[in-house]
């Protein structure tokens, strides 16, 4: 394995099996290696042969792509540094975390190096994105770009990935994450947490992509983490229930009724928490009415009555996006890739069962 970096492997080696909540040990027992072997690799200073890398591979649950490739800037920069005294749940959680984007965007730029898949190209901020209104103004752009208007967003996946974002849902532990690696963005929306939350995490992570890597100046230097965060979820509230929507409805009063609430938030499919952030906003809702009339949650019977009983699901399952879906089964249709990669690419939404015959595949539409 020529050009190959070994401490750069080493390292890729030791941030996944922190992320599995491993000890050097442990791993060595997994793969079949000495302790001191396993030292030597993550230090760098001992090269790794194939079959060492496939037990590496195998016993850290990660593609052996990942522990090849490069990881990119922009995600070294979000990450969290991890080391044996930080070696938490919570740590051990954006690790695995991590682990699935970088994978994933391995994944999609396989299939842009087989040709099979043409990146479209980035959403971009024009302009810049310093204060809530801004990211809210933004929001609305992204909204008009994309032809949305004001009605609901049916598929946050295939929205994103008209911006030029490939979006995972997929069982990972956290919420969710991004990275832009060349003219490749990618990110994943974790299964844990109700499907309001994942739309909003889904958003906020389209955010990213279109304002921009969250250490840019345009954020401002001296802004906090926080900060940054707070005016992407700004964006992420805009960009599923825009406030004009509420604002339009409520007629210029100042009081809107739970039930009319429970009606937006389900036809936009949105948290409640996330609506009534909206339905404030807008000027609709004031704070003491929610305490008097007894606004609690919804039920999901209330959702489903506002929506004539007709469930309108959205992230609830594992889904890639339905032009990395395509491009997959054009590079099987091509052979470039097995039944059995082509499976694995789709991350659970088809079996090998569910692949046409080779007859079947000859036939045009």
């Amino acid at each position: 394995m020529s050009g190959v970096e070994w401490a750069d492997v080493g390292e890729r080696v030791r941030v996944a099996r922190l992320a599995a909540g491993l000890t050097q040990e442990d791993l060595g027992g997994r793969a079949a290696l000495d302790r001191t072997m396993i030292v030597k690799i993550e230090s760098g200073s001992r090269r790794i042969d194939a079959i060492e890398l496939v037990r590496l591979s195998s016993a850290l649950q990660v593609p052996v792509d990942f522990l090849l490739r490069s990881t990119p800037l922009v995600l070294s920069r979000r990450a969290s540094v991890m080391t044996e005294d930080t070696n938490t749940e919570a740590a051990r959680e954006s690790g695995r975390l991590d682990l699935a984007l970088v994978a994933w965007l391995h994944d999609v730029q396989q299939m842009v190096e087989l040709g099979v898949l043409q990146p479209v190209p980035l959403l971009m901020a024009e302009g810049l994105v310093d204060s809530e209104a801004a990211a809210r103004n933004l929001a609305l752009w992204v909204r008009g770009q994309l032809g949305a208007g004001n009605e609901p967003i049916n598929s946050l996946v295939e929205f994103c990935e008209r911006a030029g974002q490939y979006v995972l849902v997929t069982d990972v532990p956290g919420e969710g994450s991004s990275v832009v690696d060349g003219n490749v963005a990618v990110a994943v929306v974790s299964l844990a947490g109700d499907p309001g939350r994942r739309r909003a995490t889904a958003a906020h992570e389209l955010g990213h992509l279109v304002v921009g890597d969250e250490y840019s100046s345009d954020l401002g230097v001296h802004a906090s983490r926080g900060e940054r965060e707070a005016l992407l979820d700004a964006f992420a509230a805009e960009l599923l229930l825009p406030a004009q929507v509420l604002a339009d409805a409520g007629g210029g009063a100042q009081h809107m009724t739970r039930d009319q609430l429970i009606g937006f938030a389900a036809r936009y499919r949105t948290s409640w928490s996330l609506a009534v952030r909206q339905a404030t906003h807008a000027g609709v809702l004031r704070g003491q009415a929610r305490h008097d009339g007894g606004w609690s949650a919804p039920t999901r019977s209330e959702f489903l009555e506002a929506l004539g009983w007709a469930p309108q699901p959205d992230l609830e399952a594992i889904r890639v996006p339905p032009h990395f879906a395509d491009a997959v089964m054009a590079a099987w249709r091509n052979s470039a890739l097995t039944a059995t990669r082509a499976v694995e690419l789709m991350h659970g939404q088809i079996t090998e069962a569910d692949m046409p015959t080779s007859a079947e595949a000859d036939v045009q539409p």
